[in-house]
């Protein structure tokens, strides 16, 4: 047996994409051990769930069936409970976020501060044996040997490319993860699994990070009804508290004017809801705080990039530029729809992901 052969720590779910990141290290002669989080504070009644998601009773089901998986792999398998920090670290923040009329980011966060921190501590504290942290996110991690970094690039996949969940990552959580699945698309993954022999070759996806379609169930206090407006500042109805809309919604926002109404103004001073024409929504610029910087250590000369404002959003030409010293201001070559306060913007070269940051607001 080498003295030399490397241990990983594989963060499983019970779904293909992890099942396989875990079969390829094993493959690859790595000592793999499964791991999973307990988050779910296993309360009953308090909502019926209506999908699979990361957060949820579901939860029983997914460990039992990842336990299963481990053992046929035949690798060791721990349950990490997190409880405490998920509800402190993501649900608190998902709170506090919507209740100031700003639309939060808990996949981020999550990643940031439970699966790529809190669940590796928990896991020495623990004595669990390993080199290195391994999970099934579609994302690339290279060395830059001039400039001395780790750099975070996109999936081969694009159309699975999750780096924009994982801006956040630090130099010395970079060093220390492998992403096996970066250089497959995911038709090869399900592929790859079949030919191993796994049974969850066919099983259904589930990226969604509540399992009832009602976050508001999650809130402990909720935000009082007031005044929506239209963009002239008329009253034209009520809304039913600020935690209930984002920027760009326009299904359920509760008035009939003849014509499309969107929210394109949160206002949680004076707890009102503007709504107007979708024409409202363009804005070229805005600021960024809470800043992370992967393929540099700070912004020292104003930089072109491609500036991602949300998950599903067509990265477009932007300008980067220095405001202060966690703060900087993009300025998008065209105007871009819904920018929102509490979303992510991350900031990409081609495949490279430079940095980003939490939208603070648009800047008139």
């Amino acid at each position: 047996m080498s003295k030399n052969k490397k241990h990983v720590l594989v963060g499983m779910s019970g779904g293909v994409d992890s099942t396989v990141t875990a079969a390829l290290l094993l493959k690859k002669d790595y000592f793999v051990t499964g791991v999973t989080m307990k988050i779910w504070d296993g309360k009953p009644g308090t909502f019926e769930s209506t999908r699979n998601a990361c957060y949820g009773p579901n939860e029983v089901q997914d460990i039992e069936e990842t336990a299963k998986i481990a053992r046929d792999l035949n690798i060791p398998f721990f349950v990490i409970d997190l409880v405490d920090e998920y509800k402190k670290c993501v649900l608190d923040y998902f709170q506090a976020e919507y209740l100031v009329g700003r639309t939060p980011n808990p996949c981020v966060v999550c990643n940031k501060k439970i699966k790529f921190s809190f669940l590796l501590e928990k896991a020495r504290q623990r004595n669990i044996p390993f080199d290195y942290f391994a999970t099934g996110h579609y994302a690339r991690i290279e060395f830059d040997p001039v400039g001395q970094r780790y750099l975070l690039k996109k999936s081969i996949d694009r159309h699975k490319d999750q780096s924009y969940f994982l801006f956040a990552l630090k130099q010395e959580q970079l060093q220390r993860t492998l992403f096996p699945l970066g250089s497959f698309t995911k038709k090869e993954v399900r592929q790859t699994a079949k030919e191993f022999g796994l049974s969850v070759h066919s099983k259904s996806e589930s990226q969604d990070f509540f399992a009832c379609r009602d976050y508001t169930v999650l809130f402990d206090e909720k935000s009082k009804p007031g005044p929506i407006i239209d963009d002239q500042g008329n009253i034209i109805g009520k809304h039913k508290g600020i935690m209930y809309y984002t920027i760009g919604q326009r299904k359920g926002v509760g008035v009939a004017t003849g014509k499309p109404e969107h929210v394109i103004n949160i206002d949680h001073e004076h707890n009102t809801v503007r709504v107007g024409p979708p024409e409202k929504l363009l804005a070229s610029k805005l600021s960024v705080t809470q800043l992370n910087w992967i393929s540099m250590v700070t912004l020292s000369q104003p930089l072109k990039v491609k500036a991602k404002i949300r998950q599903k959003h067509t990265a477009a030409e932007a300008l980067v530029e220095a405001d202060r010293h966690d703060r900087v201001l993009v300025t998008f070559e065209q105007p871009q729809k819904a920018i929102t306060p509490g979303q992510m913007a991350v900031f990409y070269r081609d495949d490279e992901v430079v940095g980003g940051g939490t939208i603070e607001k648009v800047v008139p």
